[in-house]
């Protein structure tokens, strides 16, 4: 199956949902252009309250449309850009890649995986309910998160509905995808070594 951008969305406020654009520009080391998350330092509010010079991690937030099927077998109805995501995609399985990913996405743009999204309490404003599905413990007890992928803008570029998405994957030995903040591990910056 190719993969492809299906969505790309932005909003300049931070509030929950973002608007679906025609296309929309990434900036290396930034993010993308007019979305509150871009920047070079964290813009997450609440890491923004403990260390607002942590570098920005969260520069571009995507989600697989997959999901939204998924969440509509469970009675919940959510389309692209609904659930915070700058891209959405179909036909790559973003949360079982491992950290350093890089997807080229259409002719210029490259993003690198950090983590995995964890969904927040506003979840449940936008839909009751919703949270459970998206974050929760498996049978062994473990955290799952669903609700996407974010990562760093490595090379700038426009992104439109319909753009391929080619996934390269880090050498090996790979580490899996996590949520940024629950890390205890010092962080390497993508981009740098």
């Amino acid at each position: 199956m190719v993969s492809t951008v299906i969505a790309v969305s932005c909003n300049a406020q931070h509030s929950f949902s973002k608007s679906n654009q025609e296309s929309i520009t990434l900036v290396a080391g930034l993010g993308v252009v007019g979305d509150a998350h871009a920047g070079e330092f964290v813009k997450h509010e609440y890491l923004v309250r403990r260390d607002p010079t942590q570098p920005n991690l969260r520069q571009i937030h995507l989600i697989q449309e997959e999901l939204f099927a998924s969440l509509a077998d469970q009675g919940h109805d959510v389309a692209a850009g609904q659930l915070g995501e700058n891209v959405t995609t179909k036909g790559v399985d973003l949360l079982a890649l491992p950290t350093g990913t890089v997807l080229r996405i259409g002719a210029d743009a490259v993003v690198e995986l950090t983590g995995l999204r964890n969904p927040c309490l506003q979840i449940d404003k936008f839909q009751d309910g919703l949270m459970r599905l998206l974050r929760f413990r498996d049978s062994a007890g473990n955290i799952v998160r669903t609700a996407g992928v974010m990562g760093v803008v490595l090379a700038g570029g426009v992104v439109r509905p319909g753009d391929s998405i080619k996934v390269e994957l880090p050498p090996e030995p790979v580490q899996p995808l996590i949520y940024i903040v629950d890390s205890h591990k010092p962080l390497r910056v993508p981009g740098t070594s």
